[in-house]
């Protein structure tokens, strides 16, 4: 925790910021999730008043990237679909955002605010679609409010308890949590790779069959 600690506040509010905002209006979020980015910086606050401070500026920072992402996507229309960036997010996810605005409206907007990726392009695809800005700006605030909230808090619960955990293990009990956790995340890769391989795999013999029929 002595590492958190020698980090300036003015450093983790700038930086909580700078991605949050970043992650609407540039795509940051495909390579640093803004979740990861806010439980650091969330951890690395020494008191309250500072998770408060924290968590106001990541929400205006979040409400103001949604913002951005709104006036692109009405700016430039059905047009964003063929750009390079939503190329990149995948051109798929972007029909799902749009199939989800003109079902739900605002609450799409609300909602996609806590899924990684998507709510990278809603901002822009709400804006492609036509939303109102009446409309969208209400749950962009809620949505960042609460979005920021959550997991600001989480990140300062989490210190707590990894100072009592400190206190209690050490730097031992810190070497054997790190390798279980090393250990997690390589069986989940295995997992996911694994899973991965059986959906091409069916994939492939669905389109061998579907071939097949056709000739």
């Amino acid at each position: 925790m002595a590492l958190l600690d020698s980090v300036p506040l003015w450093v983790v509010v700038l930086v909580a910021g700078l991605i949050t905002l970043g992650e609407t209006t540039i795509g940051v979020g495909l390579v640093l999730p803004g979740e990861t980015v806010l439980l650091a910086a969330a951890m690395a606050v020494p008191n309250l008043p500072a998770a408060v401070l924290v968590t106001a500026v990541v929400a205006v920072a979040a409400a103001c990237g949604d913002t951005i992402g709104y006036a692109v996507g009405r700016r430039f229309g059905s047009r964003m679909r063929e750009s390079r960036i939503i190329g990149r997010m995948g051109r798929n996810k972007w029909d799902d955002a749009a199939r989800t605005l003109r079902r739900h409206g605002p609450w799409a907007v609300l909602g996609a605010r806590f899924l990684p990726v998507v709510r990278t392009m809603t901002p822009a695809a709400a804006g492609a679609s036509g939303l109102p800005l009446r409309r969208f700006l209400p749950a962009v605030v809620v949505g960042a409010t609460l979005w920021a909230s959550v997991h600001v808090a989480a990140g300062f619960l989490l210190r707590e308890a990894a100072e009592k955990f400190e206190h209690a293990f050490g730097l031992l009990g810190w070497v054997v949590l790190g390798v279980v956790v090393v250990a997690g995340v390589i069986a989940w890769k295995v997992r996911q790779r694994r899973a991965g391989a059986r959906r091409r795999e069916a994939h492939e013999k669905v389109a061998t069959l579907a071939e097949e029929q056709t000739r």
